[in-house]
C-alpha cells in the first residue's frame, strides 16, 4: 500500500528525472552525453551503479560510460563484450516491457562470458521483492523513430545494479527506467549526429584549405613552369580553344597571352601535323609536332595532354604540357639523314634506295621462293631480309592483295610500246679509277660530288638519284616509256662527260648506263641486278676506247 509521502517523493524524483533528461540533450559532446546518461541513472533513478554499453560499428558493445563506483569504472570502462553474448542476455530472463530482468537463479550461466560486469556486495534477500547481489537488469536503447522503441536498431544497453532501497523496481520504477532509456537513445543519437557533423565540418574545412593550397600550388606550377603550359576547352563547339597559357609558352611561340586566347592548337599546328594533333586530343595523348610562331616559322614541340575537372561532375578541361624539342628533333633528323644519305655527295645511299624501291613493289608469294633461288642462284649480294633476295613492301599483306595496290608495270620487248613504268638507270663511271690513281682521292671526291650534282639537276622533281657505292649511281624515274628512259640516259651521259674541275685541273670521265624496269613481283635487289646486267651488256657491246684523263 502506498504511503502518504510516496507521491511527493515520486514527484520530486520525476522532476529530477526531467532535469537529467534535459541535461542529456545539452551536453557538448558525445562523451559528455554518455556520461550524463550513466550519472542520471544513479542520481535520478536511484540505482547504486549504471553502465552505458554502446554498439560499435563491428556490432560488439563497449562500456562507454560508468557511474556510481570509481573502482568499477576504472576496471570495466572501455572493455568490449561480444554481440553474441549480449544477444544471449537480452533473449533470456523476464521481460518488463522493453526491460530485461535476469534473476540470480538464471544469471549464473552468464558468469563466464565476455561481457564486462560488476556486482555490488550485500546480504542475501530476506523477502521475495528484495534485490539479490547477482540480479541483472538491462534497459536496451533503440534508434529513435521505432514505435515503442523495440522495433528499431539496437543502439546500446544501459545496465543497472541494485536500487538504493534494496527492492526490485515496481511498476513506476520500471516505467521510469524504460522512458529514460528511450530518451537516452534520442540524446545519444543526436549527440552522435552532432559529433559526425562537427567532424564533417572540420574535414570539409581541411579539404577546402587543402584545395585552396592545391589551387595556389597549381597556379604557381602552371605560371612559373619552365616549359609551356596551356588549358583548353574539352568537348562542345569550342573544343580545343585555348583558355589560358603561361609565360613559357608565350615566349616559345612569340605570341602574347591575349593573342593565344584567340586560337586553338589546331590553328597553330603545321598543316602536315594536323592529323597527329587530332589523334592526340584525348586524355593521356602524346605527340611530337610543329607549332607556328608569330614570325611564320615553326618549332618542334612535344605535347602531353591530361584531363582536369573544375569540380565534381563539373566542366572538364584539357591541360597540355608543351616542351620545346627543336634541338633534339634537329639532331634526330640529322642522324636520320646521315643514316639514309651518302656523306660525300648528300645523295640517298644504298639502304635508302632499296627502301624507296621496295615501297613500290608488291609482295611475292611464298611458294615462289624455290623457283627464285633456282633462277637467280643464292648469292649474299642480293639477299633481302628473308635470305632469298626479297624486299617485301611495307604494309603489303600478300601477293594476292593487288586490289589495294597501284601496280608497277614495265614495257615489254625492246621496242617502245607506250607503256609507262618505273625505270631504274644504273650508272657506272668510266675512267674514274685513273683519276684517283693519278691525282689522289681528293680529286676523285670532287669528281663524285660534281657528277652527283649534274645527275640531280638532270632529272625531274620527284625522281631519285642515289649513290650505290664507289663510282656507281642509280636513278629511279617513274612514269617513263622505253624511249623516254633511253633519252634520259643519253642526256645524263652528255652532262657527265663535260670537263670537271678537280684540284685545279680539268678532268673527264665517261659513263655507262644500264636501264632496268621495276614491276610487282620483283624485289629491289632483282631490279638493281637487272639494270646492272644491262649496263655490262652495253659495255661489252661498245668498241674499246682509250681515253686519257686530264
Amino acid at each position: 500500500m502506498e504511503t502518504e509521502s510516496e507521491p511527493y517523493v515520486r514527484l520530486a524524483s520525476l522532476r529530477q528525472l526531467h532535469q537529467v533528461m534535459a541535461d542529456m540533450n545539452t551536453a557538448r559532446s558525445l562523451a559528455d552525453t554518455l556520461q550524463t546518461v550513466a550519472d542520471g541513472v544513479v542520481n535520478a533513478l536511484g540505482y547504486e551503479m549504471a553502465g552505458v554499453n554502446l554498439v560499435r560499428p563491428d556490432g560488439d558493445l563497449v562500456v562507454a560510460a560508468f557511474s556510481g563506483n570509481s573502482a568499477a569504472e576504472a576496471l570495466i570502462t572501455g572493455r568490449v563484450g561480444s554481440r553474441d553474448a549480449w544477444d544471449r542476455r537480452l533473449g533470456m530472463g523476464e521481460r518488463w516491457g522493453d526491460l530485461v530482468f535476469i534473476p540470480h537463479t538464471e544469471g549464473w550461466v552468464l558468469d563466464d562470458d565476455d561481457v564486462p560486469q560488476w556486482f555490488t556486495d550485500g546480504p542475501a534477500p530476506r523477502f521475495e521483492d528484495e534485490w539479490h547481489p547477482s540480479d541483472r537488469l538491462f534497459a536496451p536503447m533503440y534508434t529513435p523513430g521505432a514505435q515503442g522503441g523495440s522495433c528499431g536498431e539496437l543502439l546500446g544497453v544501459i545496465s543497472v545494479d541494485r536500487p538504493r532501497n534494496g527492492r526490485l523496481p515496481g511498476a513506476w520504477g520500471r516505467e521510469a527506467l524504460q522512458m529514460y532509456a528511450f530518451q537516452a537513445a534520442i540524446a545519444i543519437s543526436n549527440a552522435r549526429l552532432r559529433s559526425n557533423m562537427q567532424r564533417a565540418l572540420v574535414r570539409l574545412e581541411r579539404e577546402q584549405q587543402a584545395l585552396r593550397a592545391s589551387e595556389e600550388s597549381f597556379r604557381q606550377a602552371f605560371e612559373y613552369a619552365p616549359s609551356g603550359m596551356a588549358i583548353a576547352e574539352m568537348g562542345g563547339e569550342q573544343h580545343g580553344r585555348i583558355l589560358r597559357t603561361n609565360d613559357a609558352l608565350c615566349r616559345l611561340l612569340g605570341r602574347p597571352a591575349s593573342a593565344m586566347r584567340r586560337y586553338a592548337f589546331s590553328d597553330l599546328v603545321h598543316p602536315e601535323d594536323i592529323g597527329t594533333l587530332l589523334r592526340t586530343s584525348a586524355e593521356g595523348g602524346r605527340a611530337e609536332l610543329r607549332l607556328g610562331r608569330r614570325d611564320g616559322s615553326y618549332v618542334w614541340v612535344s605535347l602531353r595532354n591530361s584531363v582536369v575537372a573544375d569540380a565534381a561532375d563539373g566542366p572538364r578541361f584539357l591541360l597540355t604540357h608543351v616542351e620545346d624539342i627543336e634541338e633534339r628533333k634537329r639532331r634526330e633528323l640529322q642522324l636520320a639523314h646521315r643514316a639514309s644519305h651518302d656523306s660525300l655527295t648528300g645523295l640517298p645511299n644504298s639502304a635508302e634506295l632499296r627502301s624507296r624501291l621496295a615501297a613500290r613493289l608488291c609482295r611475292r608469294p611464298a611458294h615462289a621462293l624455290e623457283s627464285l633461288d633456282a633462277a637467280y642462284g643464292h648469292h649474299p649480294a642480293f639477299d633481302g631480309p628473308t635470305g632469298h633476295g626479297f624486299d617485301f613492301a611495307p604494309g603489303a599483306e600478300s601477293y594476292d592483295g593487288y586490289d589495294h595496290h597501284v601496280h608497277t608495270v614495265a614495257p615489254e620487248g625492246e621496242q617502245d610500246d607506250g607503256t609507262k613504268g618505273l625505270a631504274v638507270l644504273f650508272c657506272d663511271l668510266d675512267g674514274f679509277k685513273s683519276i684517283n690513281d693519278r691525282f689522289g682521292h681528293n680529286a676523285g671526291d670532287a669528281v663524285l660530288i660534281e657528277v652527283a650534282r649534274r645527275l640531280s639537276q638532270g632529272v625531274r622533281d620527284g625522281d631519285t638519284v642515289a649513290r650505290l657505292g664507289g663510282d656507281e649511281f642509280v636513278i629511279l624515274a617513274d612514269g617513263l616509256g622505253r624511249a623516254d628512259a633511253e633519252d634520259l640516259a643519253v642526256r645524263l651521259r652528255n652532262e657527265i662527260i663535260q670537263p670537271i674541275r678537280a684540284e685545279g685541273r680539268a678532268v673527264r670521265v665517261g659513263a655507262s648506263f644500264g636501264i632496268g624496269w621495276a614491276h610487282c613481283g620483283m624485289t629491289a635487289d632483282e631490279v638493281l641486278k637487272s639494270a646492272d646486267e644491262r649496263m655490262y651488256v652495253e659495255k661489252r657491246s661498245r668498241p674499246k676506247q682509250h681515253r686519257r684523263a686530264g
